[in-house]
């Protein structure tokens, strides 16, 4: 019997026995093969001069066209490097700063605080990003609360989302305080199975919280972390076009206007579908290429990876 037989034989008796489970993971499958693998097909139109009208088969095909007029427009430069300066100002403060958070909510004692804690962290996930762009514009236009202390401390006046220097501040430190409870939940799974006798046996040595920290906690959950990092990196330029198109106006396009808010443009305010299917394609393959390269370095010196 070949490998291949064995492992059909195996399986068959394995559904046997948790055919229950399957049936529960069939609606996941049908969502990602419906959603995520059916649409893939469409990848296609970035290669042609589409039109509703003709329709996807009736379009004429147009190669790399999209493309060349992609890299040769004037606007390229700058959505690329806004993409990759807010994906990574974003990946600098928004990645530790969970892990950090996780930590400290383990070390606290008192269970009706640290429930407090948990639950005052996690809820700004649950707002609205509507609403939340819509508390943002609120706070930083010039009456605001946050605009009006700004313009006391000798900043200029006027709305703090019409000054280019102003938008990614206030992006990166909304979107921390939007994720950082939520995104600290796994991080505070994975610290939940660390073995207690460890702490007991450190605590008999003489060592500190700090001490515990590092030595034990830390490397307990460093598995986790280089997981949630490599696929961090690799979606660094998913940067979302939702809040972006929610925040910015004309007079920072400079500054905000990314590779998604440009495909969005593109697509639906100038209807130019192949244009800005191969904006969104080129994004993609970006993203994959940074997620098979950090997955590489991680099996080549970290000893682990997604596959």
């Amino acid at each position: 019997m070949t490998k291949e037989s064995k492992g059909l034989l195996e399986w068959r008796k394995d559904f046997k026995r948790n055919w229950s489970l399957y049936l529960m993971f069939l609606p996941v499958l049908l969502f990602y093969i419906l959603f995520c693998y059916k649409p893939m097909y469409g990848a296609l139109i970035a290669f042609k001069n589409y039109t509703p009208k003709l329709g996807f088969m009736g379009s004429p095909w147009a190669g790399f066209e999209n493309f060349r007029m992609f890299f040769d427009s004037p606007d390229f430069i700058r959505v690329f490097f806004n993409t990759i300066k807010i994906s990574c100002a974003s990946l600098l403060f928004s990645f530790p700063l969970p892990i950090i958070l996780a930590l400290l909510i383990n070390e606290i004692r008192n269970k009706r605080f640290k429930k407090f804690v948990q639950t005052a962290s996690y809820l700004p996930h649950f707002i609205s990003l509507v609403v939340i762009c819509g508390m943002i514009k609120t706070f930083v236009a010039s009456d605001g609360f946050v605009g009006y202390f700004v313009n006391q401390l000798g900043g200029t006046s006027g709305s703090l989302l019409q000054q280019e220097d102003k938008f990614l501040p206030i992006y990166i430190i909304s979107g921390i305080w939007q994720t950082i409870g939520w995104d600290s939940i796994i991080y505070l799974a994975a610290l939940s199975g660390v073995d207690v006798e460890q702490y007991e046996a450190a605590e008999i040595d003489g060592a500190g919280r700090f001490r515990k920290m590092f030595s034990i906690t830390l490397p307990s959950i460093s598995n986790t972390i280089i997981i949630l990092f490599i696929l961090a990196v690799g979606k660094i330029m998913n940067v979302g076009y939702e809040k972006i198109i929610l925040l910015y106006n004309p007079t920072i396009y400079n500054v905000s206007d990314v590779i998604s808010s440009y495909t969005y443009r593109m697509g639906f305010e100038t209807q130019n579908w192949g244009y800005s299917s191969a904006v969104g394609l080129f994004n993609s393959v970006i993203n994959l290429v940074l997620l098979l390269m950090t997955n590489r370095i991680s099996n080549k010196y970290a000893g682990m990876g997604l596959w």
